[in-house]
């Protein structure tokens, strides 16, 4: 292309570059990242994926118009950017997710493909509105909203999550919201700030097994302190009910074939029961680029399915189990009748 005049240029410019995962680069706001959240490194490629990892190439017609509204307002969903395999049975029924305090996240997993940096602070106040406009847009009846680890703000994001909520709640009453948050650092009152907001349901991952937590997660995570955070969350929304007037409900997400052992995964279902943990989702790991920690283990979905009955046998109220389920699968469900016929 010869740049001959200003507009040769402005077109130039326009033209998105490709950054390589692992690379660091800088965004529109100024932050140094690392692409895809991990640096290039000497990890092994995963084994061919089995047959059973295959996504559905049918679309519904509501997807399409839903796909279609998204485009024209540029809103975004995690559900497109994360390539989620069941974007179209979940925007089908109604639910979505969204992304709060941008995508650059201060913590490094090694499963997560998310952009790893420091936003010095940064935050988008727009994303509130624009938050309710998706839900609106899109005609949802149910949203997650979920968002990047941001240690660089002494509350977590706690604030501005409530104040997204509170902002659709006013605006659209009679929809269901589940916040799937970051861990605070175990900090009380961020969990507090989170629960007043009167969400309906308090997720965070605790994503493997104890065993596993140091090698998948960022060195800031931590078994104990996710345990602590949702059985927090569930003792305050419990004596605060009368105030509150809405029954909380918790929630996890657990990786599988990352190395875990059948009994890792039992023992794991055991310590959220005890800390009243209601919901968990239970999905393969999938190795995002080859910088990230390579899948160890393909689980059939026979194992899933016979992980799902253990999981209701112990008492939790929904167990999601499948080799593509994702910590957000059909969330709404819960609401509309649970695994064991009973109903909230």
């Amino acid at each position: 292309m010869t740049i001959s005049n200003k507009k040769d240029f402005k077109k130039l410019k326009e033209i998105p570059v490709m950054i390589e995962s692992g690379s660091k680069y800088k965004d529109s706001n100024g932050t140094i990242a690392i692409k895809d959240g991990v640096k290039k490194n000497s990890n092994t490629t995963s084994q061919k994926k089995p047959k059973w990892i295959r996504i559905s190439a049918k679309t519904s017609e509501k997807f399409k118009n839903l796909q279609q509204v998204v485009h024209e307002k540029k809103l975004s969903t995690v559900c497109e950017e994360a390539k989620c395999p069941n974007i179209n049975e979940c925007w089908s029924h109604g639910t979505a997710t969204i992304m709060l305090l941008g995508s650059v996240c201060t913590r490094a997993c090694k499963f997560c493909s998310v952009d790893t940096g420091n936003p010095h602070g940064f935050i988008d106040t727009n994303e509130i509105e624009n938050s309710y406009k998706t839900v609106e847009y899109m005609g949802l009846k149910y949203i997650v909203i979920t968002s990047v680890d941001r240690d660089d703000i002494p509350d977590g994001g706690a604030k501005h999550y409530a104040d997204t909520i509170k902002y659709i709640k006013l605006n659209k009453p009679d929809i269901k919201i589940e916040a799937l948050t970051p861990d605070f650092q175990g900090r009380l009152k961020d969990i507090e700030t989170i629960v007043n907001s009167r969400l309906d349901v308090f997720a965070q991952n605790i994503e493997t097994v104890k065993r596993l937590t140091h090698k998948v997660r960022d060195i800031r995570a931590g078994y104990e302190q996710t345990l602590k955070v949702l059985a927090y969350a569930k003792e305050y929304s419990e004596q605060n009910l009368d105030k509150l007037k809405v029954k909380l409900l918790t929630k996890t997400s657990l990786m599988l074939g990352l190395g875990e052992t059948f009994d890792e995964i039992i023992e794991t279902m055991d310590d959220l029961r005890k800390n009243n943990v209601d919901i968990l989702t239970l999905g393969q790991y999938l190795q995002p680029t080859k910088n990230h920690l390579p899948v160890d283990k393909y689980i059939s979905p026979k194992e899933f399915t016979q992980l799902r009955e253990i999981g209701l046998q112990k008492g939790f109220l929904e167990v999601a189990s499948g080799p593509l389920v994702r910590s957000s699968y059909r969330a709404e469900r819960v609401f509309e009748q649970n695994n064991l016929g009973q109903k909230f």
